[in-house]
């Protein structure tokens, strides 16, 4: 289990710095990484990275992959305004399809009520 969890740890080191160094493809390079590890004891993460952009330029973007700070999330008085224009839009497709008969427009206004409610 020792051994085990020693191979998952170092995995999730080298997938951690693949990662930050902009990999395009990660499993393709983590599959290379390892392979070229995989007969070293004690091997270099950062030596075998710095290989591989030499090497395998394809697998990395040409800029670094900085992280992305999560946008602002929509206030609640957006949603509240996105709630009531649906409510308007599913009332019109209602009554429409009760005044016409057509049954088209009854297919619309249930399409809307699925979607909506």
């Amino acid at each position: 289990m020792a051994e085990q969890l020693k191979s998952i740890e170092a995995a999730q080191r080298l997938t951690r710095k693949l990662a930050a160094e902009g990999v395009v493809d990660l499993e393709t390079a983590v599959l290379v990484a390892k392979a070229r590890i995989e007969g070293q004891i004690g091997a270099d993460l950062d030596g075998v990275i710095e290989q591989l952009k030499k090497e395998k330029q394809h697998l990395f973007s040409s800029q670094k992959s900085i992280p992305v700070a999560s946008k602002r999330t929509a206030p609640a008085k957006d949603r509240v305004a996105t709630a009531t224009e649906s409510q308007t839009m599913l009332a019109k497709a209602a009554k429409r399809a009760a005044t016409t008969g057509s049954r088209a427009d009854l297919q619309e206004y249930l399409k809307l009520r699925r979607s909506f409610i």
